[in-house]
């Protein structure tokens, strides 16, 4: 996601899968050459030894430790295991060539290694990775094949494919699990957002259906950015429904003075996002939320609440919501005013453009507006709860 939603504990265990791969990877690959090029040649009364290349490929294989460890440090973690086994690749093939052109031996067997690596891959649950080992294992015998002028090279690749076989059920099985864990948590996730909702609205009735209009509102624009997936889509839209969770710190006479609020009485109300940051920040699942709660309020010329940020020094996902909302409170009746027609609001959003709303966002709002009024004419206005079983 675009320095948007990303969660800590899926971070975590890809670093640690990462880690593990690459320590049983270099176990494997020293301890079977270690074992064949020097005590098997020694058992055997033969000059123990690597072949002349083979010095050269580990020392840019250990050397490709830096390249990751300098990777991890720019937080590009879901690159590494691409970038690591396409290096792989190259090395192994240079390798390989090397060897059996240098002697004129026909090509005899693979690397088992590459075994290893297959079977492993699934600890990632990453189906585009698997596809991507599997891919690049048989173009790498190809070019081997090519190169060598041997068909031998499918012998390797016939095994890896009875190889790769058990290593798909294998990754079916962890997606399984992963889903089913993933449904359940969500499920909780779901529960504890409806419940927060209903007491938001239960304090403040002139805003029930205020968070999921927002929501609904604010997908629409985020999806018009082409910027985010479907899990970083349905987490934001947790964000939104709690963007205004921070009221329920708001006493009730202020929050639903029927007049205009006096500026002691707005300092008030612009304690919401801070404090609502405070009541989500520890709770798994909704820490990634914390941007748009935060930032909502804040303005494009940096007029905003609560830190006064400016243009792209606020999220995109804060500033999406901020036109949403603003669109929402506009087209909705308060205790201090009706609604206002969603012609009038859509004039406003374009007024605000560059000074309130980012500017680039008011143009895709302008795209979406359509659907927005289409939703705004079918909603259920008679709804009691905002948050709805989808």
């Amino acid at each position: 996601m675009q320095k948007g939603i990303l969660n800590p504990s899926l971070r975590d265990e890809e670093q640690r899968a990462l880690k593990w791969f690459l320590i049983m990877f270099y176990l494997i690959s020293v301890g079977y050459d270690f074992f064949y090029y020097f005590i098997f040649k020694i058992m055997n009364k033969l000059e123990p030894g690597l072949p002349g290349f083979s010095y050269v490929y580990y020392f840019l294989l250990f050397t490709l430790l830096l390249v990751i460890n300098i990777m991890l440090k720019k937080g590009k973690l879901h690159s590494i295991k691409y970038v690591f086994f396409t290096s792989y690749l190259i090395l192994s093939i240079i390798n390989d060539t090397v060897y059996y052109l240098e002697r004129s031996l026909d090509y005899q067997t693979g690397n088992i290694v590459e075994v290893f690596i297959i079977l492993f891959t699934p600890m990632f649950v990453n189906a585009r990775f698997f596809h991507f080992v599997f891919i690049g294992m048989v173009i790498k015998y190809l070019i081997i094949g090519v190169i060598l002028q041997s068909s031998t090279v499918l012998l390797p690749v016939i095994l890896y494919l009875f190889v790769t076989a058990i290593a798909y059920l294998l990754l079916k099985r962890f997606q399984a699990y992963l889903q089913a864990f993933k449904s359940s948590y969500d499920e909780q996730l779901k529960g504890i957002v409806k419940g927060v909702i209903a007491t938001i609205e239960l304090k403040d009735p002139y805003t029930r259906g205020h968070s999921e209009r927002v929501a609904q509102y604010a997908r629409t624009l985020a999806i018009a950015t082409g910027n985010y997936n479907e899990d970083e889509l349905n987490s934001f839209h947790y964000a939104c429904l709690l963007h205004d969770i921070g009221k329920v710190n708001i006493p009730d006479q202020i929050l639903m003075k029927p007049g205009r609020l006096t500026s002691e009485e707005f300092e008030v109300i612009k304690t919401h996002p801070v404090v609502g940051v405070e009541a989500v920040k520890k709770v798994q699942g909704l820490d990634q939320s914390l941007d748009v709660i935060k930032s909502h309020h804040e303005r494009w010329d940096g007029k905003g609440y609560p830190d006064q940020l400016k243009e792209e020094e606020i999220s995109q996902l804060a500033r999406i919501v901020s036109i949403a909302d603003a669109f929402d409170a506009m087209t909705s009746s308060r205790s201090y005013r009706s609604a206002l027609p969603v012609d009038e609001a859509y004039k406003r959003i374009i007024e605000g453009k560059g000074t309130q709303f980012d500017p680039g966002l008011v143009e895709l709002f302008q795209k979406v507006y359509p659907q927005w009024v289409k939703f705004h004419e079918e909603y259920d206005w008679s709804k009691n709860l905002s948050y709805q079983n989808n």
